[in-house]
């Protein structure tokens, strides 16, 4: 991945995390293991599921 793609994938990220942190249950974020089940369960509810829309469209559209 060059320089630029990069750095807009950080600022996204970036974007991401502040938008999931803003939905999360804040009482869940008291200890680590909190923390991690709340960052696990929201990339398998909204990050995953996009991505994985995406591939699929990217792969059907090369077929």
């Amino acid at each position: 991945m060059n320089q630029d793609k990069l750095e807009r994938l950080n600022a996204c990220l970036k974007e991401v995390a502040k938008i999931l942190y803003e939905e999360a249950d804040k009482t869940n974020l008291t200890d680590l293991e909190g923390i991690e089940k709340t960052v696990r369960s929201q990339v398998l509810e909204y990050v995953s599921p996009e991505i994985a829309l995406f591939l699929l469209k990217k792969q059907l559209e090369q077929k």
